[in-house]
């Protein structure tokens, strides 16, 4: 058998077109042996290459662009293709397939969040076969599009010009199968006299009507050059759709903010399905979610917060619905948990310790109850193998955490460093201690199987489920105490000062090392993303500029003005004073603290600071103290005992913060692992008096090198090391990518989302162009999430009341009112916004779910400001909080529903086509 490859695409000089497959032939399957393609014809980028195969067996493969220019290498999107041989020996079968760029936005319609639930196919058709019988005049005729959007029941037909396609003829056109869906496949003789054959393909209903053609003008196959072909099988063809782009609306709100009337005073991962039954109700096909990873760590309401879990595979315990378990044979116990259980769920808020407390407790009984049938379960076995490479560690960190009662692993004594003998001895089932450990893989169990029945039922309904992926990771987790190596445990991560943060943001999470993670292909990344893959079809990857570099604060300092990116380009001595900088190191890199400001920094404290936390070493000149010459340093000697008055609280917090802004006088920042002989500048230096008291000249050159390095200097650089981690990242699974592309954006950004199909995330009060005050959600790309506002923002209400002259303007120029703005957010102006979201031309149009409700006057909250479920610019947030309406309630809210399902259907995000 003779198997010709054939396809099209445009190089530029020093790329090469190359193809690989689990054939030896084909390179093994190893990318390192890919073959090289001949080129056939520059004009079109035809590009052939061919095999002889003396075996029937079926074979993977995919192209590849090698492009010499940059060493990279381009790949296609989506899975292998597969050759079927179906025993054609003696037979030569040319191969025309279609290059499928990453970038195409149709392509994100075949993730699984179109594939398994929005589009997923009703029946099946059977591909059908030529009727014709094969002679020397003929070849067979295989196309085999790949087309998804579609209605259950429709299939795609095709006609063309030869007489087994019709002649163009409706009603004769070839109904295609789709046994792979989303490929159709169909085959036809047709007699080589009638080359080339010129096809359309179209859309048939359940009666075998034609709804409509593609658009395309008509598509062409020639015969190829040389020896003739006994099958001709084209792939990868995309339908041309004359209708618009799909679009869809999403909800976001997190699980724990979910009530229903039966509740424990917290949502749960089964409150998901009636959200889901609301959802399909409205028209809503995604339902947007915060990380429900499990982030006990201090048994208080600090751990509410959702993004620093003591795990990245386990789910949070508090989203378990008791009642899915069962009941405890103690009824009197049971009736204490109940009644307990119905005065946390009349609460206004979250009262996190209080539910954790009651449903730790219940999960301990309830163990203890069942735990040799439990032990013994098929089902639990089947995911205890399934899971253990997580499961067995996190139970031992959780036992450990409660046994030195803190998460701090450095804390352990023998047990500060994770081993395979460590593990096998704390998790030994013959150990006096087993219960405390299996009583995590048991909660574990019933938080998997209740949140993959609520994920299985959304499925069903057609409604995604999106998930959320943290940047970071938390210090005191399993994952940095099994793995320390993959992270530098000596640095945090954060964002620089911005207009809503002005000593920017430290996270406290380590920062990832990335040439670790890159010598297994960055498995720990495919791992998690495999497991998030289980519940959910897309995701969100927070703060996705992290792939390109992140902001890394030493751990020596807190405010996250301190920091630099990381990785970036520093500048060494000679290259500064290249650039006309007079560079001297002291002047530049040591806190400048002179006499003549103290006062500003300190007031009536001046004195007190000077004799106890500087040293005088020139007269108005001052050293910190060793003591205090950190911010960390500052942070753990001047913090409040938890007693103190607040007349004391008040003093060291003022002398706390005199003392960081001191620290943050300097003009440039050491590169960690240069020798101090590189530097970086430090963000927002132009405020520092350090740079203020500078000459002109000075200032003039040091102000070039700044823009220099936060704009210019790092961005092929940047786009380089992202483009070795997404395409990764995005092949691990099938899930809908979303990236939370907010903040200080290096330009490389944008084009690198593109080309990888990663959607961007539009939120209107926060636009990309620096020149506008407020995105247009008309001017929003097609591969992007547009949002009116976010859990780390305040609400439309809470928005709109905040400034009353940003509001005026808002009301002119983008909602085109005229006149004055009303200085409280009424429904109408909520409306306005929604619907005008719905209108853009994003994929998505994602609420929140206050902010639909801030449409109805009888459904909304009276205070605005009690729709708000995070403030970013507070390390110690507490996040608790819950809807006011219950979701049985809201399903019965028939005017509200059918007025938001109206407005969906107007804006065309209901309907498939």
């Amino acid at each position: 058998m003779l198997v010709q490859f054939q396809i099209e695409y445009i190089t530029h000089f020093g790329q090469q077109l190359m193809i690989v497959g689990s054939l030896p032939s084909l390179g093994g399957g190893l990318l390192q042996n890919a073959q090289i393609m001949s080129l056939q014809d520059i004009q079109s980028g035809r590009w052939t290459f061919q095999i002889e195969l003396d075996t029937d067996a079926d074979f993977q493969y995919r192209y590849l662009v090698k492009d010499d220019n940059s060493n990279h290498i381009i790949e296609e999107w989506g899975p292998d293709r597969v050759f079927r041989s179906e025993k054609r020996p003696d037979k030569t079968i040319l191969l025309v397939d279609h290059w499928r760029p990453m970038s195409d936005p149709d392509f994100a319609l075949h993730s699984s969040a179109f594939k398994n639930t929005i589009l997923k196919p009703g029946e099946l058709f059977k591909a059908p076969k030529s009727k014709a019988t094969k002679s020397k005049d003929t070849i067979v005729l295989k196309l085999k599009p790949n087309v998804i959007r579609i209605k259950p029941g429709h299939r795609v037909a095709v006609a063309g010009s030869a007489k087994a396609l019709g002649n163009w003829t409706e009603e004769k056109a070839v109904p295609l199968g789709n046994p792979d869906y989303p490929e159709w496949i169909g085959e036809v003789n047709v007699n080589i006299s009638e080359f080339p054959i010129h096809y359309k393909y179209m859309i048939q209903n359940e009666k075998g009507e034609t709804e409509f053609w593609e658009n395309v003008t008509e598509r062409t196959i020639n015969l190829p050059e040389g020896k003739t072909p006994d099958i001709i099988e084209i792939g990868d063809e995309k339908f041309d759709f004359p209708l618009d782009q799909w679009k869809g609306t999403g909800i976001a709100i997190p699980v724990f903010a979910l009530r229903r009337k039966q509740g424990y005073g917290v949502g749960e991962f089964t409150d998901l399905k009636l959200l889901v039954d609301w959802a399909n109700k409205v028209g809503i096909r995604l339902i947007q979610i915060l990380p429900v990873n499990d982030t006990v760590a201090r048994h208080t309401w600090q751990d509410s917060y959702p993004y620093a879990a003591i795990s990245v595979f386990a789910l949070h315990p508090i989203y378990i619905n008791l009642l899915e378990i069962g009941k405890l044979n103690a009824g009197i116990s049971q009736q204490i948990i109940e009644e307990h259980a119905t005065y946390l769920n009349s609460l206004e808020k979250i009262d996190y310790e209080a539910v954790m407390a009651l449903k730790s407790r219940f999960f301990k009984l309830i163990y203890d109850q069942t735990k040799n049938e439990f032990l013994n379960d098929p089902e639990f076995l089947s995911f205890f193998d399934k899971n253990e490479h997580w499961l067995r560690p996190y139970a031992a960190f959780s036992y450990l955490r409660d046994l030195f009662n803190t998460p701090d692993f450095n804390q352990w004594g023998e047990y500060s460093k994770a081993s395979d003998y460590l593990m096998a001895q704390l998790t030994n089932k013959e150990a006096p201690h087993y219960d405390d450990i299996a009583v995590h893989y048991f909660i574990q169990y019933h938080a998997h199987k209740q949140l993959l029945e609520s994920s299985e039922y959304a499925r069903s309904k057609g409604v995604v489920l999106k998930g959320d992926i943290p940047i970071g990771i938390y210090r005191n987790s399993v994952d940095a105490w099994l793995l320390p190596q993959l992270y530098h445990m000596d640095c945090q991560a954060g964002a620089p000062p911005d207009d809503f943060s002005t000593k920017g943001q430290n996270w406290r999470f380590p920062t990832y090392n990335w040439e670790e993670m890159a010598k297994d292909n960055y498995a720990w990344w495919q791992q998690r993303l495999r497991q998030l893959s289980e519940y959910f079809d897309a995701f969100r990857i927070d703060h996705i500029l992290g792939f390109f570099r992140i902001w890394e604060i030493p751990a020596t300092q807190v405010e996250g003005l301190m920091g630099y990116f990381n990785p970036s380009i520093p500048y060494y001595r000679d290259e500064l004073q290249n650039r006309g900088i007079w560079f001297d190191e002291r002047r530049m890199c040591q806190p400048y603290i002179r006499e003549h400001f103290l006062w500003e920094r300190f007031g009536d404290l001046t004195d007190f600071v000077k004799s106890n936390y500087l040293v005088e070493y020139e007269y108005g000149r001052y050293n910190l103290h060793p003591d205090y010459d950190t911010q960390r340093k500052v942070e753990e000697r001047l913090s409040p005992e938890p007693d103190a008055s607040p007349e004391m609280r008040n003093r060291l917090e003022r002398i706390s913060q005199g003392l960081n802004s001191l620290i943050s006088e300097v003009i440039f920042l050491y590169a960690p692992g240069t020798g101090g002989n590189a530097f970086y500048p430090r963000n927002t230096l132009h405020f520092t008096r350090s740079y203020q008291e500078l000459d002109n000249q000075n200032k003039h050159y040091i102000n070039e090198l700044y823009i220099d390095y936060f704009y210019h200097r790092n961005e092929e650089f940047w786009r380089e090391k992202a483009m070795t981690k997404l395409p990764i990242i995005k092949k691990a699974t099938n899930m809908l990518l979303c990236g939370e592309d907010l903040g200080m954006v290096p330009a490389c950004v944008p084009s690198v989302m593109n080309e990888m199909g990663i959607l961007s995330l539009e939120v209107q009060r926060m636009p990309k162009d620096p020149k506008t005050a407020f995105g247009h959600p008309a001017n929003y790309p097609y591969l992007s999430v547009a949002t009116p506002s976010s859990h780390d923002t305040s609400t439309i209400r809470g928005w709109w009341e905040e400034d009353g002259g940003r509001s005026q303007r808002f009301y002119n120029e983008i909602l085109g009112n005229y006149g004055s703005s009303p200085g409280l957010c009424s429904t109408d102006i909520v409306r306005q916004i929604i619907i005008q979201h719905l209108h853009s031309p994003s994929m998505w149009a994602v609420f929140p779910i206050q902010d639909l409700l801030g449409m109805d006057e009888k459904l909304r909250l009276p205070n605005a400001n009690a729709e708000r479920i995070n403030q970013p610019g507070n390390p110690n947030h507490y996040w608790r909080y819950r809807l006011h309406i219950d979701l049985e309630n809201l399903l019965n809210q028939t005017e509200f529903n059918n007025f938001i399902r109206e407005q969906i259907k107007s804006s065309g995000r209901l309907d498939i086509y």
